[in-house]
């Protein structure tokens, strides 16, 4: 399902991408990242928590509606970090 269903905006997941070709911010929100679950990819307040942290280093500030829909589509697409489709499938939907 695209992001888009979501009502998350092309240019921000634009903006997103071209900062993520930043090694220095690549690597903080990988940092991150590190020892997440799918469990806590399922849990909605730390969903929520990631995406204020992501938003901080990236520099995007985010309405209280793009938040709401980010959180959502996190939610929605059910990843689980150590599964290689799961990841291919989301790299494929932000090519």
């Amino acid at each position: 399902m695209s992001y888009q269903q979501y009502g998350i905006d092309p240019a921000l997941v634009e903006r997103v991408k071209w900062k993520m070709k930043n090694p220095e911010i690549k690597e903080r929100i990988k940092r991150l990242l590190e020892g997440v679950t799918k469990y806590d990819l399922q849990n909605r307040q730390k969903v929520a928590a990631f995406v204020a942290q992501f938003s901080k280093v990236l520099g995007e500030p985010l309405t209280q509606a793009q938040s709401s829909s980010l959180i959502d589509f996190v939610i929605a697409q059910k990843i689980d970090p150590n599964n290689t489709f799961h990841l291919l499938k989301l790299w494929g939907m932000f090519r």
